[in-house]
């Protein structure tokens, strides 16, 4: 048998009247367009902050790695994490090299 993944979407008091239509317009005429519900950008980012820390990190689709993706790609930005941890060792084999270099001075002025 099966699954059929059932996703449950909840709106919060204020929201709901602005997504759900509420006054049955589909039945008294049959010929009028379905609306489409009106998000403002404010009401996507209210719902993104409340919804946050329940998105998984990581996913193929409705998780935070494929916000990122998308983001990315409408960015033109590669995100790689090849290319992350390179940058990583470069920044530690730096800082490496300037705490050598201040040993050295350290060193060399104490003479």
């Amino acid at each position: 048998m099966s699954q059929i993944p059932v996703q449950k979407t909840v709106f919060n008091k204020d929201t709901y009247e602005r997504v759900i239509n509420t006054q049955f317009k589909q039945f008294l005429n049959s010929n009028v367009e379905e609306e489409q519900p009106s998000f403002t950008i404010e009401d996507f980012f209210q719902l993104y902050e409340s919804l946050f820390f329940l998105i998984p990190k990581e996913g193929e689709i409705n998780s935070h790695q494929y916000i990122l993706s998308k983001e990315a790609e409408y960015l033109g930005v590669d995100i790689n994490q090849d290319n992350v941890q390179a940058l990583i060792d470069e920044i530690t084999s730096l800082r490496n090299g300037i705490l050598d270099s201040q040993q050295i001075i350290k060193d060399l002025t104490k003479k």
